[in-house]
């Protein structure tokens, strides 16, 4: 079996840019990715704060564009599920859905997925008027009343690009003010269809075959009310995607990888960019940034071993 330099697991924005560094110094280098290319950005509407884009870019085109050039430099992306990950001496091996792979170092890009309100109606509702995705399910709501609920930069951005569907859109936030960056505030406040209701928790999704109701509580007077409306869409953070990490590798309180600065684990070969991350801020650039240190470092690693 051939052993890689490198394998690198996860194609979003921290997996295809460690992939371009790697290539690019001419590691053996493999990108595993379940799905097609792209993690949640495939998500976003219209990236905004990306630098080099003054107008902006759809999260799928930064992404292709992030593809093309990687694979300008014949990085190689397999669409297979890692499953597991053995180490053995100085090798690391790598089990998938299709094979068993084997290399001297090895980049978790796993991402992250979206927390869930864990509350009645969410699991049955699912697919069925509860999303997770405003990009995705956005048009299916044309001239109806949905309910974002969260208060960061995702769920209020995905609350502006509702209104371009949606006749009214409820933005449920358990405290007395947004966390989004300022200039989303000012957006939201500014759009009429967009109706913010504070220090208010869901405590029930209604409906059995669609949503019927999202049942709402105030925190501080105990008042309870049901809104009138036909979409619930959850933006409240992101749980780490840390499946092959346990057990191997040091997590934080919240399930995500520590790293040092070079954005190496607690195991030597092992390192982790992006979402997977345990940090402050997740986002495109930070993850852009984590993944071509990732790679720097583990070219350092493997410089290392000779």
């Amino acid at each position: 079996m051939a052993v890689e330099d490198l394998i690198i697991i996860g194609a979003g924005p921290a997996g295809l840019t460690a992939g371009l560094y790697a290539a690019r110094a001419r590691l053996k280098t493999i990108v595993l990715e379940k799905f097609s290319p792209g993690g949640q950005i495939l998500n976003t509407d219209w990236v905004e704060n990306y630098p080099g884009f003054p107008e902006g870019i759809s999260g799928f085109e930064l992404i292709d564009r992030m593809k093309r050039q990687a694979e300008r430099f014949d990085l190689r992306i397999i669409n297979q599920e890692a499953t597991g990950i053995v180490i053995d001496k100085r090798k690391i091996i790598v089990t998938t859905d299709k094979d068993s792979l084997e290399a001297m170092t090895v980049i978790l890009a796993c991402g992250a997925t979206p927390q869930k309100l864990l509350i009645e109606g969410e699991t049955l509702l699912t697919g069925k008027g509860v999303s997770y995705c405003a990009t995705c399910d956005g048009p299916f709501f044309r001239d109806q009343t949905v309910a974002v609920i969260g208060g960061g930069d995702t769920a209020v951005e995905e609350a502006l690009f509702l209104t371009r569907f949606a006749s009214k859109v409820y933005l449920v936030h358990r405290r007395d003010r947004l966390r989004a960056t300022k200039v989303l505030q000012e957006r939201a406040f500014a759009q009429n269809k967009i109706v913010p209701l504070w220090d208010t928790v869901a405590t029930r999704i209604a409906g059995k075959n669609s949503v019927e109701g999202l049942d709402i509580k105030n925190v501080k007077t105990n008042e309870e009310k049901t809104l009138p409306v036909q979409g619930v869409f959850v933006f409240i953070g992101n749980n780490s995607n840390n499946e092959l990490a346990k057990g191997i590798l040091k997590l934080d309180g919240k399930g995500f990888i520590i790293t040092d600065n070079n954005m190496e684990t607690s195991c030597p070969g092992i390192f982790a960019a992006g979402d997977i991350r345990s940090k402050l801020l997740r986002q495109v650039s930070t993850s852009v940034g984590e993944g071509a240190t990732a790679a720097f470092a583990a070219e350092k690693y493997l410089e290392s071993l000779i």
